[in-house]
């Protein structure tokens, strides 16, 4: 266990394996443990990099507003702490893809690939409004909810849930990590609008390979999305079947693949 200081705060930071860096970064919410089951398969060909971002896992909340090109600033910062300058594949699910990409429009010369893990997709993004979660998480810490109730919350919306349940209970039962994810969520909007101005703006890095994977989960809705996501980026479409949104517990391997290719994955 790491702790690397970036700005004001403490970032909690976990490298484990060898050769060419790949960066991890979660969804809205979850923690460092949740790629625990594709760490070892990445592990023995890479250098992985995951990390808890502001309010999430073990690292410090904070009140500033998150945006995209804080979140792409804070993996290069990272990295830099860690003396991993790069060129890295950077893998973002969920949430966290619009950060990965943001990392690979912002630093190409960093950027060695681009995979996206079920990434959030915004055809038409809106500004979100983050006024109403100061008071929202200050009302659940008042109440006491998050350690009475934060582990239970994250099993019942994790299910089955692999993560260490000694670290679960350290993590869910801080109040910052409920009101981290508040703040993030409530900025949601924002953030897919700073993408969407970004990526007429900034190209993707030249010759880095882009992977859209998807957990289409039985919703060709979604798979329709996806794929559109894939031919917008010229890159990749594939699917992680059967896998819900947490692909890294479900479909490890596809993410193996998806980082290393099929030849090093199998």
């Amino acid at each position: 266990m790491t702790f690397v200081r970036v700005g004001d705060l403490a970032h909690h930071v976990a490298v484990d394996g060898q050769g060419p860096v790949c960066v991890l970064s979660a969804g809205l919410g979850l923690a460092w443990f949740d790629w625990d089951p594709v760490v070892p398969l990445l592990a023995p060909h890479r250098t992985v990099v995951r990390f808890d971002r502001p309010g999430h896992g073990l690292t410090q909340g904070t009140t500033a507003p998150p945006t995209l090109a804080g979140e792409a600033d804070r993996i290069a910062a990272l990295l830099d702490a860690l003396r991993l300058p790069g060129p890295v594949t950077v893998v973002g699910h969920s949430i966290a893809g619009f950060h990965a990409e943001g990392f690979a429009r912002l630093h190409p010369d960093r950027t060695a690939a681009l995979v996206l893990v079920d990434s959030s997709v915004e055809e038409h993004p809106r500004p979100g409004r983050l006024g109403w979660t100061v008071p929202a998480g200050t009302a659940l810490t008042a109440l006491g909810l998050p350690a009475a109730l934060g582990p239970a919350l994250r099993r019942l919306a994790v299910h089955p849930d692999p993560a260490p349940p000694a670290a679960l209970r350290r993590v869910y039962r801080a109040s910052r990590v409920w009101r981290g994810a508040l703040r993030e969520n409530a900025r949601y909007g924002s953030v897919a609008v700073e993408l969407d101005a970004l990526r007429r703006a900034r190209p993707l890095p030249p010759g880095a390979p882009v992977t859209v994977l998807a957990a289409p989960d039985g919703s060709a809705r979604w798979e329709q999305r996806q794929r559109a996501l894939a031919r917008r980026l010229d890159g990749r479409y594939a699917a992680a079947e059967p896998s819900g949104h947490l692909v890294m517990r479900d479909a490890p391997d596809a993410v193996a693949r998806a980082v290393l290719g099929p030849q090093d994955a199998a």
